[in-house]
């Protein structure tokens, strides 16, 4: 298993991830032909700086309405803005900014754009289903942690800085660059968030910003060092983006690491963001992966099974992790139907809206819980008929917990040869077993 291993010891920005990124041999040519190929009139620079006294990567976005050392584009029009000077709390910015730049913001009149429109320049980009299923995740996370957050539907959600052209490319190219590292699995360490106020147009509030702080759930954070923003909305976004898991780092052979920059340099300090990419045997205990999951609940007594199969499959196209359906017995003897749906908690806004708009309900109730998972890896089998995946649960200690065939897999080769579905997944596994005796043996 190939493991990619964040050390947020100073925190995480955009910024940062593409210097990180470039600097563990990701070629900064793939990261520009991504740039243009979003064909928002971006560039990317790249340069050799010092933080700490260590040497790093740092990679900057180049807009048309906006100098090269612009702050890092983190932010929406409803959460905190950095201060615009030499003294602003966000530390990964490009390049401290001047008092000029104090008495006249660079991103003053950037764009508003909606969720909608943001998705559309990723669908619409040349780039592989993965890069793009990584980045519209990561906005839509944005999108409904401000829902969340002000009470409003993620529709009416407009996008500050968020929406920048510069924080769209830092986004998708660090998906981008995370795909061509190859990772299997993302870990990450504890996340230094630092600490003091940061400046925004409707005041000052306390670090982390509201929107970092909906993302991070309850990823394990600290503060550490002198008062500033270092963990960003983008930051968190693309931590959420990856699923990463938040672990010591398992027993790993180190194949590349590299440094990305952020934009202070502070004395006595190096902000950077490390990244160590390394294979892990596939007997290498990964701890289990805790989270919180959102249980949304509702009783219908007056609707038919089609059309509550028809919902079941949106609530899943939607997102959910899982959708289920159960008899119940209501009040004066009505027999009705219990709807289920489990999924992240920065979903619920948009499963509860749904929910209402396409079944006959009138209340539900919803809750959060906390979801732990075995560490998952995946392994292919070669039966007689075509290749089947094996997805393989693993307890801490590294012992196997559970192992299956893929369905859709063992369901494409028994249509396509004609099989009992039932033959094709027992064969898959028979051959998966043999291969652990032999391994033991």
């Amino acid at each position: 298993m190939r493991i990619g291993y964040l050390e947020c010891f100073s925190g995480i920005s955009g910024d940062m991830l593409l210097g990180a990124l470039v600097d563990a041999g990701v070629p900064f040519a793939h990261l520009e032909q991504t740039a243009a190929a979003l064909n928002v009139g971006a560039r990317l620079e790249m340069r050799k700086v010092m933080r700490g006294g260590i040497t790093a990567t740092k990679v900057d976005v180049i807009t048309p309405d906006s100098p090269a050392q612009n702050a890092d584009r983190g932010h929406s029009h409803s959460e905190p803005e950095p201060a615009h000077t030499h003294e602003s709390h966000a530390p990964h910015s490009h390049e401290p900014h001047t008092h000029e730049a104090h008495a006249q913001p660079t991103h003053a009149h950037a764009p508003h754009r909606h969720l909608s429109s943001i998705l559309a320049i990723i669908r619409s980009a040349p780039l592989t289903e993965t890069t793009k299923a990584r980045a519209i995740r990561a906005f839509e996370l944005l999108g409904h942690a401000e829902a969340a957050i002000h009470s409003i539907p993620v529709e009416k959600v407009h996008f500050h800085e968020v929406g920048a052209v510069d924080t769209i490319v830092d986004i998708v190219c660090g998906a981008a660059g995370c795909e061509a590292l190859g990772v299997d699995r993302w870990l990450a360490s504890p996340l230094n968030v630092g600490s003091g106020t940061v400046v925004c147009q409707h005041g000052t509030l306390p670090v982390p910003a509201p929107a970092t702080l909906a993302l991070l759930g309850d990823a394990p954070v600290y503060a550490a060092g002198p008062p500033m923003e270092r963990v960003t909305p983008t930051g968190a976004a693309v931590l959420r983006m990856l699923d990463v898991s938040y672990a010591p780092l398992p027993a790993v052979r180190i194949q590349s690491s590299g440094y990305g920059a952020g934009g202070r340099d502070t004395p006595g300090e190096a902000n950077l963001l490390r990244i160590l990419v390394g294979e892990a045997d596939a007997e290498t205990p990964l701890t289990a992966n805790s989270e919180s999951i959102a249980v949304i609940e509702t009783v219908i007594d007056d609707s038919s099974p089609q059309l509550l199969g028809y919902v079941s499959d949106l609530l899943l196209a939607a997102g959910a992790w899982d959708v289920y359906r159960a008899a119940v017995q209501m009040k004066k003897g009505r027999t009705g139907v219990q709807l289920t749906v489990l999924c992240r908690p920065d979903l619920v806004t948009t499963l509860r809206d749904l929910i209402f708009r396409e079944t006959t309900t009138i209340g539900l109730h919803w809750r959060t819980e906390n979801k732990i998972a075995l560490a998952r890896e995946f392994r292919r089998v070669a039966t007689p008929w075509g290749d089947v995946q094996i997805k393989i649960a693993r307890w801490p200690s590294g012992q196997v917990a559970n192992a299956s065939p893929e369905y859709e897999d063992c369901r494409r080769i028994a249509a396509e040869h004609a099989l009992p579905l039932k033959q094709v997944m027992q064969e898959a596994m028979r051959i998966y077993a043999a291969g652990e005796t032999a391994k033991e043996l």
